[in-house]
């Protein structure tokens, strides 16, 4: 063999390895340029210094992703015309969303982020889907004032976590001022579900539910006062009767589901007005 003819072999095997490589550079490129725009990047205090933080925690998204899915799913599944299971599904997005900001402190994860995309999944969650829920199930029999009603409760359940995040820091943690977003889920879910068990779809309850979910929805854009819960310490010991209440509690809840949630949360949507009347009542000292 000439010593051209070996150049040439020589060339044409040194060229396809030659492309790989340059192709494998690239696409390597691609994706670092392409994580690179897309990381999220946000200042943060650690140790009284600021500091620039990539990335974002894992564990606490996935508890909000998952009641973001929850949400969702109640969307879906009022569409569809299985409201038992579209309000089941709010009051999971609720225990998940419970457990979000809790894990998020536990684990020291707290972020900016987080509390955004926890702030727009409460808004689907607890905003769109009770109002859609009862809007497919019974609102929409009543014409333009059962959209109007279901609209106004969106629009609360928006301005309540709004006024919620600036108040941040700012407000006695032993209260909330206005009905908790997920309260009101709750209380909307629990009728939707209670009275569809029972297919009550006379008119008198198509004026209820408009009643329940237009109170709810200003409720929340109140300024009365709702116990927060948030000063009781879990880490203390409390008498053996208190734990005998809890399991009785979870054993009247398993017997009628609905109707006791309903119960529940009805209570504690009136705990407010009653008590802010209590307030008004009280001779000033």
């Amino acid at each position: 063999m000439t010593q051209d003819a070996r150049d040439q072999e020589q060339a044409s095997t040194s060229l396809p390895e030659t492309h790989d490589d340059h192709h494998t550079v690239g696409n390597e490129d691609l994706a670092a340029a392409f994580l690179r725009d897309t990381e999220v990047v946000e200042e943060a205090l650690e140790d009284g210094k600021k500091i620039r933080r990539k990335g974002i925690y894992l564990l606490p998204n996935l508890f909000t992703t998952s009641a973001l899915f929850s949400g969702f799913f109640a969307v879906v599944a009022g569409i569809n015309g299985e409201f038992t299971s579209a309000a089941v599904a709010i009051f999971i997005a609720m225990v998940l969303d419970g457990l979000d900001g809790r894990v998020a402190r536990m684990t020291n994860t707290q972020s900016a982020f987080g509390a955004e995309y926890d702030s727009l999944a409460d808004m689907i969650s607890f905003g769109m889907a009770p109002a859609l829920v009862a809007f497919t199930w019974i609102l929409q029999d009543i014409g333009k004032t059962g959209w109007v009603v279901a609209f106004l409760y969106v629009a609360c359940a928006a301005l309540r976590l709004a006024r919620f995040n600036v108040q941040i820091g700012s407000v006695d943690k032993k209260w909330f001022i206005g009905l908790p977003s997920p309260s009101a889920a709750a209380l909307v879910a629990a009728s939707v579900w209670t009275f569809h068990s029972f297919d009550a779809d006379a008119f008198g309850f198509k004026l209820l539910m408009l009643v329940v979910v237009a109170a709810a929805g200003i409720l929340m854009v109140s300024n009365i006062r709702y116990y927060s819960f948030k000063d009781l310490d879990f880490k203390k010991p409390v008498p053996f009767v208190v734990l005998l209440a809890v399991v009785l509690g979870f054993v009247m809840i398993s017997v009628e589901p609905s109707v006791m949630l309903l119960l529940l949360f009805g209570a504690y949507v009136l705990s407010g007005p009653v008590y802010a009347v209590m307030r008004k009542a009280k001779p000033k000292s």
